[in-house]
This record gives C-alpha cells, structure tokens and sequence, in this order.
C-alpha cells in the first residue's frame, strides 16, 4: 500500500471518528470544512499530486473522491440524525395537554357612558328621531352665528373655546350640528345629535376639558312648547322610570326664546328629598326651549311658516345621574373594578 492511499484512508477514518462523535449540526459544519474544505486535510492530498508519478496519479486521484464521498455520505446521514433528534425533542417540549382546563377570557366591559347613550337613543329613536352625527372640529360660524350668538355675546367667554384659528375651533356643543342639517332644508326635521365637546374647563368631580352632549331638535309647522314638554316628560319616564315627575324653570339660552331649564323628581327618595337630590326632591337635568326665529332665518328656514323646539343633556350627567356615580373622573380612569359594574 503506498503512502498516498495510507495517507487517504487514515483521513477517512479521522473524518468517520469525528463524525460520529459529533452532538450537534453546528459541529458536522466544522467537521465538513476541517476534511472536505478549501484547506481541509482531503484537499491538501490533492494539491499534493504534483509530486506523484503520471501513472500513478488517476488511482490517487480514485482515492481521494471515494474517500470524499464516504465522507459527505456519513455527513449528510449525521445531519438528517442530529435533526430528528432536534425535532423530537422540541415537540416534547411543546406538547400539549388538551385535557387542562383552558384559561380564563377577560371579557371588556362597557363604559358607562356607553350604556347610557344607547338607552337614550332607544327612546328617541322609538319616538321618530334619527341619530345624526358632525364634526368635533367646527367652523366659527356653525358654532357660534348660526346658533344666534355674535362676535360680542358673552356666551362666547363663557364657554372658553379652544380656537384653533379665527374661523376653526374644537366644538363647544353639538347644536353646530342642528345648524347643518337645518341648512339642508330638508323638513320635518326629528334629530338627536350625541358627540364629544370641548372647553377649557378645570378638571375636578363634575367638570372636564372633554366631555359629550345629546343635543336633540324637532322643526315643523305648529310645533307649540306643549310639544317640547311632552317629548321630554315622555324621555324622563322612559329614562329614570314611570313615576318620574317633571318641572319647568324660565332660563336663557341664545338659540331658544322661550327658554328653560327642565327639572326631574328625585328617583332615589321619589321627591321627598335625600341627599342625592340635596333635600329638594327635584334633580337639574337639561335645558330645552323653542328655536330662536333669528336661528331659523340664519339656516335658511322661514320663521313665519316653521318652529320647533331644541333641547340639550350631558351624557355624563345622565351616567352620573343614574348609575349613581359621584365623580365624573370616575369615567375616565379606565379603572376595571369600577366599569365591572356596568357588564
């Protein structure tokens, strides 16, 4: 045997050794470039082939490519090997046990506002009224003029609007969206329009920067405050029950002539007086009046031929009111024990 084939069967069995010692893909990897590599010991026989005779180098030549594949052929097996073992061992790890109970979905609960909101629309709705929704981010005009209050009229101060420039402004009060939609002219008109407002309002127990209203209007021929008192005695029985009485107080408010503000019997003492309605048996709930004629002229409507009626609530008032809460922060500190109790 020459010293070329001892030479070459001695790295076959280096390379077999090693091989099948090997725990890891990662380690055939070095393995395969140690022997079969560019400077592997295999190669190295090959660039050696300058010092054998002519005749002799096709046998070393034979030598080296079986030895070569001898060795792949151990490689790729050791690799299939090592990666079945992998897997195996992975899906024991991962193995699951269906017979384990499952764990427990945290369901979401509904905010309290929410609540609210859809037993208000349920009652308007089932009274003809459509829901109809408008921009949180509304021009001067709509806001303001068109709801009869001018450049110099105090409400303006007093309701502490964020401007964004002279003309656009973050919405005080979800009227702007009755001007729109008297705008179109299309008569009768039965609406409520719920959505988010904003004033520069501190934070405390009862107030908030952000905050949403129900607004709600009906324009017609021969709409009367008999109406208007109807449809809201009809909302309060509905809301916080049969034997809810209501009252009427005379207020102002620039969009409506006449005006007033609407008074609910305490739910919790049925007007006897408690501490909830603070000994006087009655509860502030809304302000309502009849459509100002200059705010129908001002929407294109004719004063002369049409009327009707406008009111306005807090929804926050309503959820605090109802569920009894006595913080308005409440609302809004996401606390999960707290919304628990409106599932």
């Amino acid at each position: 045997m020459s010293s070329f084939e001892e030479k070459v069967k001695e790295i076959e069995r280096l390379a077999a050794e090693e091989i099948g010692n090997a725990d890891a893909v990662e380690r055939l990897n070095e393995i395969k470039v140690a022997f079969l590599g560019k400077k592997g010991s295999l190669t190295q026989v090959l660039k050696a082939m300058k010092d054998v005779p002519p005749e002799e180098r096709p046998m070393v030549g034979k030598w080296v490519n079986d030895a070569r594949k001898k060795i792949e052929d151990r490689l790729t097996e050791s690799v299939k090997k090592l990666e079945a073992e992998l897997q195996a061992k992975r899906l024991e790890a991962e193995t699951i046990d269906v017979t384990l109970p499952s764990r427990k979905q945290e369901i979401g609960h509904r905010h309290p506002n929410a609540v609210a909101l859809d037993e208000v629309e349920r009652i308007f709705i089932g009274m003809g009224y459509e829901v109809v929704e408008g921009p949180e981010i509304e021009y001067d005009e709509y806001n303001f003029t068109k709801l009869n209050i001018p450049d110099n009229h105090p409400a303006r101060d007093e309701q502490d609007t964020f401007y964004i420039n002279d003309r656009i402004l973050l919405r005080t009060q979800t009227s702007s969206v009755q001007a729109h939609v008297m705008e179109k002219g299309e008569l009768p008109i039965r609406m409520i329009s719920p959505g988010r407002v904003f004033r520069s309002d501190e934070v405390d127990a009862t107030h908030s920067p952000s905050f949403h209203q129900i607004e709600g209007m009906v324009i017609d021929k021969d709409i009367t405050f008999s109406d208007l008192k109807g449809t809201l005695d009809v909302f309060a029985k509905e809301l916080f029950g049969p034997e809810t009485k209501t009252k009427f107080r005379p207020h102002h408010f620039p969009f409506t002539e006449p005006s007033a503000e609407m008074d609910v019997s305490c739910f919790k003492c049925g007007g006897k007086g408690c501490r909830f309605c603070k000994g006087s048996g009655w509860i502030e709930i809304l302000g309502c009046g009849m459509v100002h004629p200059h705010v129908l002229e001002m929407c294109g409507l004719d004063p002369e031929e049409y009327g009707g009626f406008a009111f306005g609530v807090g929804l926050e008032r309503i959820a605090l009111l109802k569920y009894e809460i006595d913080d308005m922060r409440l609302l809004y500190e996401n606390d999960v024990r707290f919304l628990k109790q409106f599932s």
